[in-house]
């Protein structure tokens, strides 16, 4: 009875082992040379964990001498009733399989869920990880995932639109404030060429003017420092210019009956 209780706590063993090996060859050697995309070369390595831990099992289980026939009518059986119980688990499993395979969400992507937006660091068996800008972690259900509608920020690519609103007092060249605001965005160097930052006249008020300057940039991750650094730029610029900011005008309010 020992004896087989240690053939199976070894051939477990070792196909953990044997998992993280081929793993370790393939994010080292082998996903490398053939530029496989971060997200599928996780999925890739995920499936193979479990392939070779299920292989490992039914190994140590013959090893140790148990009939496989009698513990596949008691799985299946015991996998009726624990499914009753379990269907939301069951749920974010399949759902986890979907997401590896179909791959609307990657390890890598940025997303954004209701009021959480993040980097997604882990999709697991059950539920992803999801590292937000403030370094904190959030644990969604793989269901979720699926089911939830999930904004996906660089599903196809990483580029990133930034918008700036911008108030100027009535009476200033329009034409000339336009100018300046792309003038500006075209020389951050971190602003891509293509689209070419635009900047456009969109109310025109009685006390001032709102006008909007987009621009798009490929590095996601330093798009908010970007934005920053085109606002000090707009301000400087005005300054030197002479062009007087205001607030917007606020919206009317309704009159009471």
């Amino acid at each position: 009875m020992l004896g087989q209780i240690l053939a199976f706590g070894c051939v477990a063993a070792a196909a953990f082992l044997i998992s993280r090996f081929l793993r370790f060859v393939l994010e080292e050697d082998f996903y490398p040379r053939i530029q496989m995309e971060r997200g599928l070369s996780y999925a890739v390595s995920t499936m193979l964990h479990y392939a070779v831990l299920l292989v490992g099992f039914y190994v140590a289980a013959s090893a140790a001498g148990i009939d496989m026939t009698k513990f596949n009518i008691l799985v299946g059986a015991f996998g009726v009733g624990l499914g009753f119980g379990l269907q939301n688990i069951i749920n974010n499993f399949v759902s986890g399989i979907i997401l590896l395979f179909e791959r609307p969400v990657k390890v890598g992507d940025v997303v954004q869920m209701n009021d959480a937006s993040g980097t997604v660091d882990h999709i697991g068996i059950r539920a992803s990880i999801i590292r937000t800008g403030s370094g904190s972690e959030i644990i969604v259900p793989n269901g979720k995932l699926i089911s939830d509608q999930v904004t996906n920020w660089t599903l196809s690519n990483r580029r990133r639109g930034i918008e700036i609103p911008v108030s100027v007092a009535c009476g200033v060249d329009p034409c000339r404030v336009l100018e300046i605001l792309t003038r500006i965005a075209s020389a951050h160097l971190l602003v891509a060429a293509k689209p070419a930052p635009k900047a456009l006249l969109i109310d025109l008020g009685t006390v001032s003017m709102q006008f909007q300057l987009v621009a798009w940039t490929d590095h996601f991750e330093q798009w908010t420092q970007i934005r920053s650094d085109l606002a000090i730029a707009i301000n400087a610029e005005f300054a030197k210019e002479g062009i007087p900011r205001v607030s917007p005008a606020p919206a009317a309010q309704p009159v009471a009956p």
